[in-house]
This record gives structure tokens, sequence and C-alpha cells, in this order.
């Protein structure tokens, strides 16, 4: 036990370089995706560049080190106090593969626009591999009523001190710290208002708090959010209304994001 915690403790981010064997790789096209364009973007707010091209955060309750080269997408995953390493498992594979549904054609979807809309064209050969993220529920919702009125660089501030406070600590890597995202029921607390004001949120922090609340005790907790992802257009539109925060600009960014698929608009 000892052993592995001073293993553990010692842990570093990795590279590509530096440990090959713990990776995997996705067939993926950087026309398809960038990963500097795409989690830099103000989707997520959890990634960073922590070695060059080499972006950290955490997707599922789980560290991941993700990289690219012109055909393939590379990832490693840090499995923290499961005691054991690898290069990520198919099915761990997979869960990169939905968060950036690679399963939708970026290519078809660029050649469509550029065929409707002629600033697009233009615009499209210097940001190619713009795609959405397929965010958990919990974390879009809450991240974006952290957005009000704010910029990329205080959001990602405020995002992760929420994930300092009241998520899951999954693993430390150098000297940096990961959390994962909270659940509704550390969002819903009493308490929860005073901490996230201390922690710089302002008058976020009474909606964060209170939009969990609201899920919890009126609608009957995460199923409710999650089914909004297969919900009509107009029927979640309504529902995100109902929640503190979340007004006209907010249910436009949530509702994309959460109902982010094959049939993008």
């Amino acid at each position: 036990m000892v052993a592995r915690s001073l293993l553990l403790g010692s842990m570093t981010h990795r590279t590509l370089s530096s440990s090959p064997a713990l990776w995997a790789s996705i067939p993926c096209p950087r026309s398809e995706l960038r990963l500097d364009l795409v989690l830099a973007s103000g989707q997520s707010f959890r990634w960073k560049e922590q070695s060059p091209a080499h972006w950290s955060g955490v997707l599922a309750d789980q560290v991941w080190t993700l990289t690219q080269t012109e055909e393939l997408l590379y990832c490693t995953v840090y499995r923290g106090d499961k005691g054991w390493t690898g290069k990520p498992t198919p099915e761990e594979l997979e869960t990169v593969h939905k968060y950036f549904q690679l399963d939708v054609s970026l290519a078809q979807l660029y050649s469509h626009w550029s065929s409707v809309d002629s600033h697009f064209q233009k615009m499209a050969q210097k940001f190619q591999g713009v795609r959405l993220l397929r965010l958990d529920p919990i974390e879009c919702l809450f991240s974006f009523i952290c957005s009000s009125n704010n910029n990329i660089t205080r959001i990602t501030g405020m995002v992760e001190r929420l994930c300092q406070a009241f998520g899951p600590r999954l693993i430390q890597l150098d000297d940096v710290t990961y959390h994962g995202f909270p659940t509704l029921q550390a969002l819903a607390g009493m308490e929860v208002e005073a901490r996230l004001r201390k922690l710089g949120l302002g008058y976020r922090a009474q909606y964060v708090s209170a939009s969990a609340r609201a899920i919890l005790e009126e609608q009957g907790g995460l199923a409710w959010l999650q089914q909004l992802r297969e919900a009509p257009y107009e029927e979640a539109h309504k529902a995100l209304c109902t929640l503190p925060g979340v007004g006209t600009k907010w249910h436009i960014l949530c509702q994309r994001w959460l109902t982010a698929s094959a049939s993008w608009p």
C-alpha cells in the first residue's frame, strides 16, 4: 500500500514520446478534429495544454492526455488508485470517440455548409477540425451558468474551483490535482452558495445551488436532465428555462451541447 501511494504520488503527465506503450490511437485526420481549436474554444473548461500539443483533462471521471498527428488521435488514461497501468482499453477509447462525436463526418458537414454560405466557405479553410463536444449534462449546465457575463479564462478558473471544492479527487500528476465534476447532490447542499461566493462565483453561486436543488427536488434528479438530450427542441427549451440562472442566451448554449448529435444544424 505504501509503495503504491509513493508510486501514485510521483506520477507525471505523459507525452507520447516518453511512454509510447501507454498510448492508444484512434484513426482521425486533423481535418476532422483539431484539439487546439476544440478544447480551448469555450465548450469545456477542463482541458489544459500541459506539454506542447498534449492536452490533459477530465473525461468521465478519468484523467486523460490527448495529442495527435495528421492522421491519428492518441490517448492515454491515468487510472489512479485502481493500481494498474496500460494503454486505454477499447471501452475507454469509446468514451473518447463519443465525447468528440467522431461518428459525425465533419468533411460532409463542412462541404454542405460551404455550399450554402460563402462566408463559411472562406473561413472553413482557416478553421478545419472544429466540432461540438458531447459533454456530460451536469458539466454542461453548470459550466455555462458560470459563464454568464464572463470570459474563458475566468470561467475556467471558476469551474476549476467548483470542482476542487465539491468534486471527488481523482489523481495528482506533477503538481496538478484533478477532480471529477461535482454531483447534483454535492451542489445542492445548504452551504454551497456561501462557499461558492467565497470562491469568486459572485451572483452565479446562487444559480448553481438553486438549479441543483430544483433538479433534485422538483424534477426527479439526473434522469430528467439526461432525457433532455433526446427531447424535441421546444420541450427542452421550456424545461431548461425553468432552472434558476438559465435564461434566453444560456438555454441556447445548454441545449446545443446537451443535444449535440449527428443531426447537427
